[in-house]
């Protein structure tokens, strides 16, 4: 039997671009011999809907596109995701669920079983689960057919109450097919083999593992569909962080045609969850991760252009080279904005770190607008001594400045603040904390150091002054950032403890951190969840990023 993997990438809610790829790939699929072809998880209506699957107006979209796919499902049996309506009286409206499409019929409709709830996941809020469970027979082969988290309902300590592959082999199905919409995070490429290997090895039968790839707002699907034997060898990667349309030839005894890629030994048998951070972890992933992140969110979005304020720091010099390589050079503004506090160097490699890219840029220094505030402000502020007020004045009015340039022609600010001061609340509301996306926000700054360093891998890109100086904001004479954190190499390990690992202050305390430090730095991420709370959509990298994933009371006094 010859079987396609359609990764495709998909935008939420655009129906006509979704069934027009979907048909598109379903008529290549025909005209190469295909026998079978599947798609990803809800992929008629992109993931996640989230609350658009309240509207009726939506459901009856998704069963149309079903409609306009079953006529070219004539030749070729067709697996795609698309919401189903409950028809029983109890429980949620829908379910979450894959569509079997052949001879231009609905054959099947197989529900979602396992509902994740956490991190970015809340499908149990608009899905009813599974509770009856059977095999597809389809041309002498019986498919198991599971939906993203049905497989991962393994182990010791199961998440869920079913898992729909133990009731699926009573049937004794020939082959596991699984359609997903499983997002990236730097662990989870490896995760997934992980999986997919679990699974062949437990029910002793080959699998196939379809994926989506393509940014959802904060939200990255990377792609890496599977295809593992019945003895477990991968025979099949799919490129990550692209569309790709390819087959296997399945073979009767549970073997492929196609070469083992992988052998079982070699691959991971166990998720991975890093005990310590891992700066250097997956970082050309994370960097894919982010320039296809930028992309998607422009591009979904209707937008072209970006402006960013560029400091002569780190942070703003990533941003603006994975900005440069995702939307064009051309489409990159950078806006210069030295103050008195500013260095001459950050003036320097600001520019020549736009030299070297080739994006457009300017330079406003704020001396003038900055003095023009403390002197309307001289009645009220009297003579009080010079505090965070006045620096964050200065903040504040390059962010009145990157606003206003945006709004006059229609750029999309992006934000350069990285996870380390989101953490800490190191950064000024309405100020450097404005934008319309976050790029570094989940990047540590050991992260975004080692960026850097890849984005200079084969050539200097970013000046090596702005990797080698000391951090600082610039806002008073000789500022750093030490001045008002821990060291980064050690403060970056506390918060992955206390933010990835959800440590508290006795366990992270007894991994040999100052206890005095612990309670610090936990008190600032703690009493700054109200900033966090305001700031814009984060891209998504790590196992747990701030934002949708992550729900923290604002006004909680746990360690504050």
């Amino acid at each position: 039997m010859k079987i396609f993997l359609a990764q495709q990438n998909y935008h939420i809610g655009n129906f006509e671009s979704n069934t027009r790829k979907i048909i598109n790939a379903v008529e290549a699929a025909k005209a190469q011999g295909g026998d079978l072809i599947m798609f990803s998880e809800l992929s008629v209506c992109g993931y996640p809907p989230r609350d658009f699957l309240e509207f009726n107006d939506f459901i009856n979209k998704c069963n149309e596109a079903i409609e306009q796919i079953k006529a070219h499902a004539d030749t070729i049996g067709v697996i795609v995701g698309s919401p189903d309506r409950n028809s029983r009286k109890e429980g949620k409206d829908l379910h979450n669920a894959a569509w079997f499409l052949y001879e231009k019929e609905v054959k099947a409709v197989i529900h979602k079983t396992c509902l994740p709830t956490y991190d970015v996941f809340d499908e149990y809020r608009y899905f009813e689960p599974a509770y009856d469970w059977s095999i597809v027979e389809f041309k002498g082969k019986k498919l198991a057919i599971t939906i993203c988290e049905d497989i991962w309902n393994l182990g010791d300590n199961p998440l869920y109450r079913y898992c729909p592959m133990d009731e699926l082999m009573q049937f004794k199905p020939d082959v596991m097919l699984n359609i997903s919409a499983s997002p990236f995070d730097y662990t989870h490429v490896e995760d997934r083999k992980a999986i997919v290997k679990l699974n062949v090895q437990k029910y002793k039968l080959p699998m196939l593992y379809c994926n989506c790839t393509g940014s959802q707002t904060e939200i990255v699907f990377d792609g890496g569909s599977l295809v593992f034997d019945k003895d477990a060898n991968m025979v099949k990667h799919l490129p990550l962080f692209e569309e790709a349309l390819d087959f296997v030839e399945l073979k009767d005894d549970g073997t492929f045609a196609e070469a083992v890629v992988t052998k079982a030994g070699e691959l991971p048998s166990a998720e991975y969850n890093p005990p310590h951070l891992e700066e250097t972890l997956c970082i050309a992933e994370i960097h894919d991760a982010i320039i296809l992140g930028i992309k998607d969110y422009f591009l979904k979005m209707g937008f072209s252009k970006a402006i960013l304020g560029s400091s002569g720091g780190i942070d703003s010099a990533v941003t603006l080279a994975l900005a440069c390589t995702a939307l064009g050079k051309e489409n990159v503004r950078a806006i210069l904005m030295p103050s008195q506090y500013s260095t001459g160097h950050s003036v320097s490699d600001a520019e020549q770190l736009s030299k070297n890219l080739g994006n457009p840029y300017d330079i406003i220094p704020i001396k003038n607008i900055y003095e023009s505030f403390l002197t309307e402000l001289k009645p009220l502020f009297k003579d009080l001594p010079f505090s965070v007020a006045e620096e964050n004045i200065q903040s504040r009015t390059r962010g009145n400045l990157l606003m206003a340039i945006a709004n006059k022609f229609g750029y999309v600010l992006l934000n350069t603040s990285n996870k380390s001061e989101l953490s800490t609340g190191y950064g000024t509301l309405y100020g450097d904390m404005a934008g319309g996306l976050g790029v570094l926000g989940d990047c540590y700054k050991l992260q975004v150091y080692e960026l850097a360093k890849y984005i200079n891998r084969n050539e200097e890109i970013i000046p090596d002054n702005i990797i080698t100086k000391p951090p600082s904001a610039e806002l008073r004479p000789n500022q750093k950032d030490s001045d008002s954190l821990p060291d980064y190499s050690i403060l970056d390990k506390v918060l992955y403890q206390y933010i990835e690992r959800r440590q508290g202050p006795n366990e992270i305390k007894a991994l040999g951190y100052d206890a005095a430090l612990v309670d610090r730095v936990l008190k600032m991420v703690n009493v700054n969840e109200y900033k966090r709370n305001q700031f814009c959509p984060i891209i998504r990298v790590s196992p747990k990023a701030f934002g949708v994933g992550r729900r923290v009371p604002i006004v909680g006094k746990y360690l504050s």
